[in-house]
């Protein structure tokens, strides 16, 4: 006997629909699985064998073909043990086959038939709609997530509960998505008032934070840039809705969401230099999301820039500037979205001293040549915002304590969340979400320099070497600072301070003349 069944494969982060086709017929056992399966889809043959045995029913001996359609989509992982279970038990008349039809399942199984969760059910409740399938069956541990879509999702527990559902003894229970307030634990952040001095680049943090920007900090250790950089989330307003699925969907996919529980608070990723470069930009087999994917809306905190693969830097150029990651592979290419703020932090030379007042560089030129090098100018060229950082001395230490405490995050955030709402109203319907992702075009409309600004402009660009990207950025970053300011239009000041962010080759190697930039 025939019977067919819906499932869904994991595509990037979109679920595929899959025909799971199940044929039971006369003839020497076997058991075959066709369709492009992985490991993983192959060792079901044996999970259903077990599950349907010890659900109580006689597993059939006659010849099993399961076929996964299209058979030209690669389809991985252990999700499509429910749909191939049910086809089976349908195939032998234990549940009606014209109650397949009506639903979409996906569920890994147990040996003793119980349903454990699968990656990607809140894109697979969003897909579902779409392939004429208003009922999503789902573990119990998933079924909440996909209910966050709005699908009318069914929690089971076992296969059991999935075959008396279909069968009309015990209708499933729709899931209830968690209330509005319940969202997946964040974990605590420091507080901008535990920073102590560093005033410039708390300014500096503020105007990354309100118009979105890239954010390098360069400085001896323990000067704060670390602090400073796992403050920066704490200051970001919190995602929309919109962007609060997108977000959530993308780490369901990585299997990395809380069950049931949106993210609300904007990712914050920090992978350590060592990673490789599909980590960071994503890869594996299957094509999985990376870091620069998971901090999507978020942060990315590359710690030691000079540290990380010559490779991993330089592949980062294309999705800071397009947005998304193009991964391209023998067997097909995805594309991942990748809008994050890229925040990075290096120390200025090999021992970390150099340009610092109170110790002395004790590296080479050759030495500091070599570490500036691997950093590229094209990369470098890509943070809008760069900024030294001095070692904080101990009378402003002892100030700030006698002053009590500094502006807190919260304080900032009310700034920079008034800064945001003005650029979406800005740039409603235009496709940029902040000062940071207007496009060219848009940079000439919205960012307007009075004369004064731009022989400003002319001087910095023939002084400073500036590109045309370059150029653009720091128009950006004086429209964000503007905003901050309460201005309709960019003044020369603004102008004067979002220069100054790029202005790093005057703080740099002072006395030493061997180094002007990172």
């Amino acid at each position: 006997m025939y019977v067919r069944t819906l499932s869904f494969a994991l595509e990037g982060i979109e679920a595929v629909p899959v025909q799971v086709e199940v044929d039971v017929s006369p003839g020497i056992p076997t058991f075959d699985i066709v369709g492009l399966p992985d490991a993983a889809v192959r060792e079901s043959r044996e999970r259903v064998r077990a599950a349907v045995r010890n659900g109580g029913w006689g597993f059939p001996t006659q010849r099993i073909t399961v076929n996964l359609a299209p058979a030209y989509t690669r389809k991985g992982g252990a999700g499509f043990d429910l749909a191939i279970a049910l086809g089976i038990l349908a195939a032998v008349g234990v549940v009606p086959a014209d109650a397949l039809r009506k639903v979409a399942v996906a569920g890994e199984l147990a040996l003793d038939g119980s349903l454990r969760p699968v990656r990607g059910a809140l894109a697979m409740a969003v897909a579902a709609p779409f392939v004429g399938s208003p009922t999503l069956i789902l573990p119990a541990e998933s079924a909440a997530e996909a209910a966050l879509a709005g699908a009318d999702a069914r929690p089971a527990g076992s296969l059991k509960d999935v075959v008396n559902h279909l069968t009309g003894r015990c209708p499933l229970q729709p899931a209830v998505p968690p209330e509005e307030g319940e969202v997946a634990e964040a974990k605590p952040l420091p507080d901008l008032a535990e920073v102590y001095g560093q005033s410039i680049a708390r300014r500096a943090l503020e105007v990354a934070a309100a118009g979105g920007h890239n954010l390098l900090l360069v400085g001896p250790p323990g000067a704060g840039k670390s602090l400073l950089a796992r403050c920066l989330p704490g200051i970001l307003p919190p995602l929309s809705h919109a962007e609060s699925l997108e977000v959530s969907r993308i780490h369901s996919v990585a299997g990395q969401l809380p069950g049931g529980r949106l993210l609300r608070q904007r990712p914050y990723r920090a992978p350590h230099h060592c990673a490789s470069r599909s980590a960071i930009l994503g890869g594996g087999s299957p094509l999985r999301p990376g870091e620069i994917t998971l901090a999507h809306h978020g942060v990315l905190f590359l710690d030691e820039l000079p540290e990380f693969n010559r490779q991993v830097l330089e592949g980062l150029r294309q999705p800071l500037e397009e947005g998304q990651v193009q991964l391209s592979r023998v067997h097909g290419s995805l594309t991942f979205p990748a809008r994050p703020m890229l925040v990075a932090a290096a120390n200025p030379c090999p021992c970390g001293h150099l340009g610092d007042p109170s110790r002395e560089c004790t590296c080479s030129p050759v030495a500091i040549s070599l570490y500036r090098s691997r950093i590229s100018g094209p990369l470098l060229d890509r943070f809008d915002m760069q900024l030294f950082l001095s070692p904080v001395p101990y009378e402003e230490v002892a100030g700030a304590a006698c002053r009590g405490r500094a502006e807190s995050s919260a304080e900032v955030r009310a700034r920079v969340e008034q800064a945001r709402r003005v650029q979406e109203e800005r740039l409603r319907g235009s496709g940029a979400a902040c000062n940071a992702h207007m496009s060219p075009a848009q940079t000439r409309r919205f960012c307007r320099i009075p004369p004064e600004g731009q022989r400003l402009m002319r001087q910095a660009m023939n002084r400073m070497g500036l590109t045309l990207r370059g150029h653009d950025r720091v128009l950006r970053v004086a429209r964000t600072i503007a905003d901050l300011d309460g201005k309709e239009e960019i003044e020369t000041a603004h102008l004067a301070e979002a220069l100054q962010y790029r202005c790093m080759e005057r703080r740099f190697g002072a006395g030493s003349g061997a180094v002007s930039a990172v």
